[in-house]
């Protein structure tokens, strides 16, 4: 079986996830490329496709990507700024998924907080200082806080464990 890890990333926390995922499929079998806005030919039979979120979904490169991709089988992954929450994560993969034409077989997601740029918490202090005593606010201050050591070693051997999940899926048919 051949496999192919498509990835994101705009800041390293999703090549990080892609990196740790790689590490679980067979090297020989298997090959690990950033997206880009180029058109990218997709031949493997297995695709794993990471993403940072974006606005509650994928970056369009990555949408173009999924687009594209016909009789597959695909695994979504990705990082993301706000929310721990599984809820949360799971209306994520839900958005994108809604990319991926209805011939695919989706095998499965995985998604973890990452870290955001120091640009982003700058702003929400200033809009804080502007307005104090914001709870709002002081939610997004504290949310970007917990943020800033994601993906952790825990969430690289989550997305480990999901590698291997989907290895299984597709390695027992």
């Amino acid at each position: 079986m051949k496999y192919a890890i498509m990835y994101c990333s705009k800041t390293g926390n999703t090549r990080q996830l892609a990196e740790a995922i790689y590490e679980a499929f067979p090297e020989k079998e298997t090959r690990i490329e950033a997206v880009s806005e180029k058109q990218i030919s997709v031949s493997e039979p297995v695709i794993l496709v990471g993403f940072w979120v974006d606005k509650g979904t994928c970056p369009s490169e990555i949408q173009a990507l999924l687009q594209t991709l016909h009789g597959k089988q695909v695994a979504l992954f990705g990082t993301a700024g706000f929310g721990a929450s599984s809820t949360y994560f799971a209306a994520i993969a839900a958005r994108v998924q809604a990319f991926l034409p209805e011939d695919n077989r989706l095998l499965g997601s995985y998604l973890c907080q990452g870290k955001m740029p120091t640009t982003v918490r700058d702003r929400y202090a200033a809009q804080l200082a502007e307005t104090p005593g914001d709870a709002h606010l002081q939610g997004l201050l504290e949310n970007f806080d917990h943020a800033r050591t994601h993906p952790d070693e825990s969430d690289l051997q989550a997305a480990k464990e999901f590698a291997k999940r989907i290895l299984e899926q597709t390695t027992s048919r």
